[in-house]
């Protein structure tokens, strides 16, 4: 009789391995690599990948100007300040104009969080650059890289007590997730190799980031009711202030947001966060290194596209993800409270703030401070600074506020905007104050379609699409990005273009107003001389069967074309 030989145990799951930016993180756990020797190299004009690397913890990127590849590669770096809240002082902005103007493009480029980048940067200025930034007590440490990234907080000058407590706990969350490593001030304030083998560098270990930091970036936000203008969704961490008596008694936590995905990829998603708990602002420093720490002990390290806390969120779950947190700060957190966003987006012209200063909002087309013919932005800006020491603050839809001004210096400095081409009242239509763009070509390396020198001439196209039916004034968020990646937020969009190719985008319809809701791909590839021919019908479907004539074309789509019922508020499925 024969016996029959037992089944075979299944084969164990190939362990996958950590990816190589995991390995040299855990090699060179300062981030120094050899950066300050390459820089000192004149002899070469670039860094090499595993210093590309490294270089983003300290917020530069390397790049090349696409334009010119045809006639060989030409190497610059752009270069991102840490600005928390987006405020700057004058001084700070007159070094940032300075700077743009004697190493850069001659242009200062307004980020999605707050912050200024500069462009066109080559090597050999680099360092002076860098340098002079810190020498004026600013950085761009963290301001890229697997950290924690420029915290986002509402842009009004103080309008409000609480734009000001806003603030300042930006400011102090910040700070409080800083990486520690001596690297940045040696290379870029002394100009001075670390010696890796050095057994302090060798060994160093970060006492909140660990030796091999996070996975991948980190972007924390603080909102206040009723506007949305930091998507606070989008956010990894996000805190919505929650007020009682006029004042914040704490902070509503959210956790698992982010835009990022990739073309073909189904485990790559846009994804909203979830409302975890209610915090009290002296837990905030504890909470929000909880969360951090999360990320850092249960991200993805063997595939940087699945890397983001959301995808742990996702498949964890929030239920899991608050017991983990509150083991770790050991106390239990309150539940969320009811809360409430009415918009998104930015204030324009001149307003008051709470001390009876003046502010005026100001509209920045695809967020570039610039000059060109009868439009003298950059010159302009400067010579307000300059002569009435207004501070800058920074939006997160690209546009910026000029504050702390004399109610009596108004007029001279509308007159002032006026003779640079400038107009403070009727400064764009609606369609344009609520778009925004990244800057892909020529620039970005991750660009597969045009977005920032694109967008301007297809919105006069969608404009000139909706005033044949009578659509002229409707505001409706378009946003652009030239890659997947999301940086202008396009998955939150009423209108999302996401490029695919040269003239190619994508079509995502549905976002809502107050960016509380993701929307859709409508067509998976639109060549751009077909975009207003796909989208005309559905404008004039929208006049048509908008509910009482205001209805908005995102919430339309949603009703209509998605055959969604409206999405309960974040905090009815708060845990």
């Amino acid at each position: 009789m024969s016996e029959t030989a037992a089944p075979a145990a299944p084969a164990a799951p190939k362990e996958k391995k950590p990816n190589h930016n995991e390995e040299i993180k855990t090699a060179i756990p300062t981030l120094a690599g050899t950066l300050a020797a390459t820089l000192a190299d004149p002899a070469l004009d670039r860094f090499s990948e595993d210093d590309q690397q490294f270089m983003k913890f300290h917020g530069i990127y390397q790049q090349d100007d696409r334009d010119l590849r045809k006639t060989g590669k030409k190497f610059i770096f752009m270069i991102r300040g840490r600005i928390p809240g987006g405020v700057l002082s004058p001084k700070g902005y007159l070094v940032y104009d300075d700077l743009a103007t004697k190493y850069g493009n001659n242009t200062l480029r307004i980020t999605s969080r707050q912050s200024f980048q500069f462009h066109g940067v080559v090597k050999t200025g680099l360092g002076p650059l860098m340098k002079k930034i810190n020498d004026s007590m600013m950085d761009t440490l963290a301001a890229c890289g697997d950290v924690n990234r420029n915290v986002m907080s509402p842009p009004a000058p103080v309008a409000s007590a609480q734009h000001a407590q806003l603030l300042a706990d930006a400011t102090r969350v910040s700070e409080a997730l800083l990486p520690k490593t001596k690297a940045y001030h040696s290379i870029w304030v002394e100009g001075v190799q670390l010696n890796l083998e050095d057994p302090a560098n060798k060994d160093f270990v970060d006492p909140l980031y660990g030796r091999t930091y996070l996975p991948r970036k980190f972007k924390v936000a603080f909102a206040l009711q009723p506007v949305n203008d930091v998507d606070i969704l989008t956010n990894c961490l996000g805190y919505i202030a929650i007020e009682e008596g006029g004042k914040i008694t704490g902070y509503n936590l959210t956790v698992g947001g982010g835009q990022g995905r990739a073309h073909g990829n189904t485990e790559t998603y846009p994804r909203i966060a979830d409302v975890i708990a209610f915090v009290s602002p002296e837990q905030l420093i504890a909470v929000s290194r909880g969360v951090l720490t999360v990320h850092r002990d249960f991200g993805d390290r063997t595939d940087r596209k699945h890397a983001r806390l959301k995808y742990v969120l996702e498949e964890k779950g929030a239920a899991w993800f608050r017991d983990e947190l509150e083991a770790r700060l050991g106390y239990k957190l309150a539940d969320a409270k009811p809360f409430k966003f009415e918009r998104q987006g930015d204030t324009f012209d001149w307003g008051q703030a709470l001390d009876g200063s003046s502010y005026l909002g100001l509209y920045v087309e695809t967020g570039r401070v610039k000059n060109k013919d009868g439009y003298k932005l950059k010159t302009a800006l400067r010579a307000i600074v300059e002569k009435y020491q207004t501070e800058v603050r920074l939006t997160p839809s690209q546009n910026l506020i000029l504050a702390n001004i004399k109610p009596a210096d108004k007029a001279a400095i509308t007159a002032l905007l006026a003779e640079h081409g400038i107009p403070v009242e009727n400064q764009a239509n609606a369609i344009r104050r609520a778009s925004m763009a990244c800057p892909s070509m020529p620039t970005c390396g991750l660009g597969l379609a045009e977005s920032e020198r694109y967008m301007p001439t297809l919105l006069t196209r969608i404009e000139e699409s909706l005033a044949t039916l009578g659509l002229a004034d409707e505001e409706i968020i378009i946003r652009m990005t030239g890659c997947p990646n999301g940086c202008a937020r396009p998955y939150m969009a009423e209108i999302g273009f996401v490029g695919k190719g040269p003239g190619r985008y994508q079509l995502w319809l549905g976002g809502n107003a107050n960016c509380t809701r993701l929307n859709k791909v409508w067509r998976d590839l639109v060549k751009d001389p077909d975009i207003i021919t796909e989208l005309q019908p559905l404008f004039a479907r929208w006049k048509a069967e908008r509910i009482g004539g205001t209805e908005r074309f995102g919430d339309w789509v949603a009703r209509v074309l998605w055959k969604e019922a409206p999405a309960p508020a974040p905090a009815a499925v708060a845990s």
